[in-house]
């Protein structure tokens, strides 16, 4: 098979397009598995242009080194083998949203957007090192087995249609509209759909409209996400979520708690009062009590003078006439 750079061992083709093939292959000095990128210049190019189109490829490929992302594939080399450049990158698994969108159809309006705002991160990352993208479509935007959203193809020579090879990149509003096109192919709808506005904001050429399509795109990814504050119909399963369903229901239950016993008391009558004092119960009970001894001590003066023993008009138990007493067996002869 053959050997890039003495070095990179081509294993198969992954893809095929106008700027070049992909190929897998092994690193074998590293012992791991790589994507190779073999740039060529489309058929019918003239030699000139092919020479400023190689050169340009090497140079933004090498300055694409040093993008760092999880958007983006990392560059880990570039080599230079039969005249033309070779961009070794990192190999990322999964379907290209060109294949996702052919075996699926659109993509739901909230998974479009947060597919969208990961290139988006992408083309920031780029333009931050140097090297703009120039051309964006769904076979360059892989979403990776690890949930990832990568964009591919960064620095490898694709110009816009009827650009000249050696033509400067586009600016940030190039970027905006190459993503609002993108969007527009992911959606069933790109015309009165939720995204509709976006698609078309991201196009406009006033820089305002162009900043609020993009937080209608991050507000749209996140439409899913529960409003801060809001309480929850019922726990998603999630740790966090049952916390604070935890949280919301505890409250419930010392509401509901706080109605009953608000209920409890007649309307009109305001708080109830609270028990009498301590040292009000006790004055009572040695005033009651005083009563009693003075009752008694009457009673036995009364009896003292009638005389006491059996006989008429005596007693006929020794237990205390008490008053209203029940079972005293108290009685006048």
């Amino acid at each position: 098979m053959t050997l890039i750079a003495g070095r990179y061992r081509l294993l198969d083709a992954l893809a095929e397009g106008a700027a070049g093939i992909v190929w897998r292959a092994r690193d074998e000095a590293l012992g791991r598995e790589v994507a190779v990128k073999e740039v060529h210049a489309p058929p019918g190019t003239p030699e000139a242009e092919e020479r400023l189109l190689y050169a340009r490829v090497e140079r933004e490929a090498r300055a694409a080194e040093a993008i760092s992302g999880p958007g983006v594939a990392a560059v880990y080399d570039v080599a230079v083998e039969h005249g033309r450049p070779w961009i070794v990158m990192e190999l990322v698994r999964g379907l290209t949203l060109a294949e996702t969108l052919e075996a699926g159809g659109p993509l739901p309006d909230r998974e479009a957007a947060r597919v969208a705002l990961g290139v988006l991160t992408a083309l920031r990352a780029a333009r931050e090192a140097g090297v703009p993208y120039r051309e964006l479509g769904p076979d360059r935007v892989l979403l990776a087995n690890d949930g990832r959203v990568v964009v591919t193809g960064v620095a490898t020579g694709t110009s816009a249609p009827g650009d000249a090879p050696d033509a400067p990149p586009p600016g940030p509003e190039g970027d905006l509209r190459s993503l609002g096109a993108l969007l527009g192919r992911t959606v069933a709808d790109p015309r009165s759909g939720p995204l509709a506005p976006v698609v078309e904001g991201l196009a406009d050429r006033d820089a305002g409209v162009r900043a609020g399509a993009v937080r209608e795109l991050e507000r749209v990814a996140g439409a899913g996400e529960r409003p801060r504050g809001e309480v929850p119909a019922r726990a998603s399963g999630r740790p966090e979520d049952r916390k604070h369903d935890g949280a919301d229901e505890a409250a419930g239950v010392r509401g509901a708690r706080t109605e009953e016993r608000a209920a409890a008391v007649p309307e009109g009558t305001g708080p109830r009062r609270k028990g009498p004092r301590r040292g009000a119960v006790i004055a009572a009970g040695i005033a009651g009590l005083l009563v009693i001894v003075g009752v008694l001590v009457w009673q036995a003066v009364r009896d003292g003078d009638r005389g006491a023993g059996p006989g008429g008009g005596g007693a006929s138990s020794t237990a205390p006439a008490v008053p209203g007493a029940a079972g005293t067996g108290a009685e006048e002869g």
